[in-house]
């Protein structure tokens, strides 16, 4: 019996801090990793926002292309096999309604997929400073098997460009599937 692909699906919402799904998309293109992509509405005004993509753009950077309301896709049932998804960045409503089992669109629907199966689910979540109802949604996400994951700086790899930040955390993502060698980026080598 063939073996598939690795395949990971990677939905973009609207909080700031597309590039992180833009590059990510890029990385596992570069390990031959099968992507999804789901882009919320909210998520294509980001994109256009901070980046001038369109959908075209986009479309050429997945392998498969779904849309937000597309609720009858592949990725909306546990029969279809991946690896995981990211979620990046993740919205403070997306979020929630990970939380609380709102499978109001695909991107929410894939991620409860993601999790009742028992695969990984990371969420960049964006924003600051927290409310309590952001914290009590990232502690119900964690208790599910989710790994909430803010795209935080790092500062002992002594960036030089915000491009060297964003490229830390994506690296510390694809580490989350197993998908990186030890030299992939500056790794923390304890204080001498």
């Amino acid at each position: 019996m063939a073996q598939r692909p690795r395949r990971i699906v990677v939905a973009i919402t609207g909080a700031t801090g597309a590039v992180y799904g833009v590059r990510l998309l890029a990385a596992l293109r570069e390990r031959a990793v099968e992507t999804h992509l789901v882009v919320s509405r909210a998520g294509w005004l980001t994109l256009h926002d901070e980046m001038a993509l369109d959908r075209n753009a986009m479309r050429a950077r997945a392998d498969q292309w779904h849309e937000p309301n597309e609720i009858g896709a592949t990725l909306a049932s546990g029969s279809f096999q991946h690896d995981g998804m990211v979620i990046a960045p993740c919205s403070m409503k997306t979020l929630a309604a990970i939380a609380h089992g709102l499978d109001d669109n695909l991107v929410t629907r894939a991620a409860d997929v993601t999790l009742k199966e028992r695969r990984k689910l990371v969420l960049l979540a964006r924003e600051t400073p927290l409310t309590l109802a952001h914290l009590n949604n990232m502690t119900l996400v964690t208790q599910m098997g989710g790994v909430v994951m803010p795209p935080l700086p790092s500062f002992y790899a002594k960036p030089g460009s915000i491009d060297e930040l964003v490229d830390y955390t994506v690296q510390r993502v694809i580490d989350q599937f197993g998908l990186n060698d030890d030299h992939a980026y500056a790794r923390w080598q304890g204080l001498r």
